[in-house]
């Protein structure tokens, strides 16, 4: 089993999404970010509906157990679903919920090009850098250049230089899925 979220690592990153499915793209950019941040641990944090989105194909159980049958040998990742302990569906609640149960953590907040794009247009988005680093990552047909990019500082931010996974859910969800 693995453990509790209460616990104090020394750098901590965090993946939200849907995982509708979860998939290797998932997987490569948690374990780049292991290696580049220096994380001891990654939480996948699946969520019952991206409030920016439809609603998931696959449902939250669904979800849950293909997500932690993608990471069950990797170590550093553990899968949550904490919307129902934390009430609320905003990022910047979950990294303030994660920063209390971890004070002396270090949190770096993983996203891709896509969803630094549209990360100005989230609720409450200037909070997130409150509560951890904002790491991104490339993804194709995105560039880094964004309205958050401009607003947020360079110790708020991190770039990571990462080759650029073609894989996403949606795409797993058109082609393998209808």
């Amino acid at each position: 089993m693995k453990k509790n979220i209460k616990k104090n690592y020394s750098k901590i990153g965090i993946l939200g999404g849907t995982f509708d499915p979860p998939h290797t793209g998932h997987l490569h950019i948690s374990r780049v970010a292991a290696k580049k941040l220096k994380l001891k641990k990654i939480f996948w944090i699946i969520t019952k509906k991206n409030p920016v989105k439809k609603k998931a194909h696959y449902n939250k159980q669904t979800r849950i157990a293909l997500s932690k049958k993608i990471t069950r040998n990797d170590k550093k990742i553990f899968v949550y679903f904490l919307e129902n302990k934390i009430k609320s569906i905003y990022t910047y609640k979950l990294l303030e919920y994660i920063k209390i149960k971890n004070p002396k953590s270090k949190l770096y907040f993983l996203i891709g090009a896509d969803n630094l794009k549209k990360l100005h247009t989230w609720k409450k988005w200037k909070k997130i850098v409150l509560y951890a680093k904002i790491a991104v990552f490339p993804r194709k047909d995105y560039s880094f250049n964004s309205v958050a990019s401009k607003k947020l500082s360079k110790n708020e931010i991190i770039y990571i230089k990462t080759k650029k996974i073609n894989i996403s859910s949606s795409l797993i969800r058109k082609f393998w899925l209808h």
